[in-house]
């Protein structure tokens, strides 16, 4: 038996694809060691990447903190929603007295349900962490076993590609507190789904099961699920014009795709309601992360996760060390050029060549940007941003589905080097030490290095101890100072300590702007208003604003728009400015009280 190309009826010989038999090697006794030997290699490189956070308990992610705390939120929220039997897609534990439209955000449900255990035993640090790692860890080994057994069917290539899917430099740079990113391992079987619709007369069940495991990766992140059914339908085009024998199989393919896309949008339906139309529901991504582009340099430059990278290598090409999307750096990149004219007689290879292309050319935004500077070169995304549903993409993100792409040409070219040394077994030495030498060179250079971590600021006694629960009664909220928002998101990990039993007002989360003419584009947080700005420019200077009249009676608004029944400070590094701009604003005396200080405004809130 030869090996399948993907999509194709087993029996199709794939790039560099022999009838060597290896089809029945991958079903050995002796495979069954190499594939935990796999499977160990990928938690080596998982728990690698994130050893400083196993190994400092007290620290955090140093690159992300603020999404580290919303995620540790999303956490307990799950636990939550197991335990209290709440409103899966909804919460009123942030932004009091409105609530967040948690399908708009990151709530990451697919995750943090079964996780729940974990998340009340060994609280919400723990969960966070676990999902980080075990999601590149799963990723890997994911995409492992579909490479060899269904696209290429032998394990080195098949070790090679999956290592690069999980822990390329892009994934390394989302390990930078967005495990819903690194969490790809629901892609490969979707990958693997897709292509078993094409079986005879198994339409209902094959999709059914690929109904599912969209629903699944619906809950974990839409965006790659979004990337991942474009991918899969360009391919699919491609095998359709490339194997007219393929055609063939049309009717039990289509059959199970309609099936599939019917159920999950079923299942689907009410969540995704909950998230256009919903309280909440806001209209796109405002213009400034729209313009979040990749830049034409970073392509060939390294990363600063990457061993041959630094904080100099990527300055400048990405606009945090969250979102360097690309990144392969000049060999690796002369590498896939060089596989893709090598294996260019194959469908797969060349639809898989168009592809990254697209996804290349969307990446690059609304104008290309080049070591920083516009070019004054419209992209291609600047026809499509507006356009319902992409208006939410993230533009750079693009690029970060080139990864899986590469991934799965190392494989194929891996596999094709493998072959030509079976067929020409005299050669084989001087094949296989170029092989090694060239992905060396191209791979050497990228290897991960640990995540950066950071102290964080102890979460107060004030909180674990449970002295906020008097002033929450009667639905009432802590207001934190500074507020919550983009830059600073510790109260979000403070209300997860507690199982967001203590609401907090504002937060960091996306939601619509309703301010007039704004047309409801997303903001990171709430609408302004009059206070939260006051302390944002606090703790953006040091100084106190000018406390007029005006401002005093804005503040009493706030806080009883805020249903607040104290506001508290923790440790902060403007803590004293932030401490007399409330006590003069409100004329309030605080206290210091279990490590926060606190002023008790229910009196004038009542």
């Amino acid at each position: 038996m030869t090996t399948p190309e993907p999509g194709l009826p087993t029996g199709t010989p794939g790039p560099g694809a022999s009838e060597s038999g290896h089809d029945r090697g991958v079903r050995s006794p002796g495979g069954r060691w190499a594939d935990a030997a796999a499977v160990a290699s990928f938690v080596a490189l998982g728990f690698w990447v994130t050893a400083r956070l196993w190994l400092r308990p007290s620290h955090g992610v140093r690159d992300n903190r603020t999404d580290q705390s919303q995620f540790e939120w999303m956490m307990a929220h799950g636990a939550r929603v197991l335990t209290d039997f709440v409103d899966p897609f909804t919460s009123d534990r942030m932004n009091v007295p409105e609530s967040v439209n948690l399908m708009a955000n990151t709530s990451v449900l697919s995750v943090s349900l079964p996780m729940t255990p974990v998340t009340l035993l060994l609280g919400t640090r723990a969960s966070f962490l676990l999902f980080l790692t075990l999601g590149m860890i799963a990723t890997a080994t994911a995409w492992y076993f579909l490479l060899s057994r269904v696209v290429v069917g032998t394990r080195g290539p098949a070790w090679l590609g999956a290592a690069f899917c999980a822990y390329a430099p892009a994934m390394v740079s989302h390990a930078n507190a967005h495990p819903n990113i690194v969490s790809q391992y629901v892609v490969p079987l979707i990958i693997w789904r897709t292509l078993r619709l094409a079986e005879p007369g198994r339409w209902l069940r094959n999709g059914a099961l690929l109904a599912l495991v969209i629903v699944w990766q619906a809950f974990i992140n839409l965006e790659v699920l979004l990337m991942t059914a474009i991918g899969l339908g360009v391919v699919v085009g491609a095998l359709t014009l490339g194997r007219p024998e393929l055609r063939r199989r049309a009717r039990p393919f289509l059959a199970g795709l309609g099936t599939a896309a019917v159920m999950a949008l079923l299942l689907l339906a009410y969540p995704l309601y909950v998230q256009f139309f919903g309280p909440g529901a806001y209209h796109g991504l405002s213009w400034l992360i729209r313009g979040y582009s990749t830049d034409l340099a970073s392509f060939v430059a390294y990363s600063r996760e990457s061993l041959a990278g630094d904080a100099r290598s990527a300055q400048g090409l990405a606009k945090n060390p969250t979102e360097e999307n690309a990144f392969f750096g000049w060999p690796l990149v002369v590498l896939v050029v060089a596989l893709v004219w090598w294996l260019r007689r194959h469908v797969v290879v060349r639809g898989l060549a168009a592809l990254a292309l697209l996804f290349g050319l969307l990446s690059l935004g609304r104008e290309v940007q080049l070591n920083g500077r516009g070019t004054g070169i419209p992209g291609p995304w600047a026809a499509l941003e507006n356009l319902p549903v992409l208006h939410s993409v993230v533009p750079t993100r693009w690029a970060l589905a080139i990864t899986p792409i590469v991934g799965v040409l190392l494989a194929y070219g891996a596999e094709h080097v493998r072959a030509l040394a079976a067929r020409h077994p005299g050669a084989r030495r001087q094949l296989r030490f170029a092989a090694v030498t060239v992905l060396a060179m191209a791979l050497l250079p990228i290897l991960p290095t640990p995540l950066p971590t950071t102290r964080l600021d102890p979460v107060p006694a004030f909180v674990t101890s449970g002295a906020w629960r008097p002033y929450v009664a009667g639905g009432r909220s802590v207001v934190t100072l500074p507020l919550p928002d983009s830059h600073y998101a510790d109260p979000l990990r403070w209300s997860a300590r507690t199982g967001l039993e203590m609401p907090i007002a504002r937060g960091y989360f996306l939601g619509p702007d309703t301010r007039p003419g704004q047309d409801r584009v997303a903001l990171f947080s709430a609408p302004p208003r009059p206070t939260s700005e006051f302390f944002a420019e606090i703790r953006r200077t040091g100084a106190v604003p000018p406390i007029t009249p005006q401002a005093r009676v804005d503040a009493v608004g706030d806080l009883r728009y805020w249903r607040a029944g104290a506001v508290v400070l923790g440790p902060h590094r403007q803590a004293d400015p932030l401490r007399r701009g409330m006590t003069e604003l409100t004329g309030v005396r605080p206290t210091y009280t279990a490590g926060v200080w606190l002023w008790d405004v229910r009196p004038l809130t009542d």
